[in-house]
């Protein structure tokens, strides 16, 4: 006995992560971040390891959430929660970088943040589109990661929290 093709099947599509753009930005988001880490926070650092491993936790559980979402929603929420939890962590951790060095954290009117988010309609962005910023002064690179990488992704899982009136 056939299946007609219109019919459902019994686990729906799911997978296809790397087409979303939720991931795709905390893509770039770890990339960047794993930079930052190698040349503004020692090695050593506990700050350093936790730094990356939140940026790859916040990419991987996109991935997995997707991925689960065609046997268990409960799951694929569960696992974006940990996601905007994970980038949250690290946002946090940028914002702390630049107060404990006393350096300024740019408001949306400045100019350089508004030219960090424009990049976000680039076409096929990925982090060399962001290479010019996150090479630069640490200054600089974590404003790049407060002002758009790490609070636009944090955006594309889901409610944008405090942060709606900020972009």
């Amino acid at each position: 006995m056939s299946v007609p093709k219109d019919s459902p099947s019994l686990i729906p599509p799911h997978g296809g992560y790397r087409e979303l753009q939720s991931y795709q930005m905390a893509e770039i988001v770890y990339d960047a971040t794993v930079v930052f880490c190698d040349r503004f926070i020692d090695k050593r650092s506990r700050t350093h390891d936790q730094m990356v491993q939140a940026a790859r936790s916040g990419k991987q559980n996109i991935a997995e959430g997707s991925m689960a979402s065609g046997t268990s929603k409960k799951t694929e929420l569960k696992l974006i929660g940990v996601a905007r939890a994970s980038l949250e962590e690290l946002l946090l951790d940028f914002q702390d970088y630049l107060r404990q060095k006393g350096l300024p954290l740019w408001g949306k009117e400045y100019p350089a943040a508004q030219a960090v988010r424009k990049l976000a309609w680039a076409k096929n962005r990925s982090y060399t589109t962001y290479r010019t910023f996150e090479e630069a002064l640490p200054v600089v690179a974590a404003n790049t990661m407060i002002a758009w990488s790490t609070r636009q992704t944090i955006c594309s899982t889901g409610n944008c929290g405090p942060w709606k009136k900020s972009f």
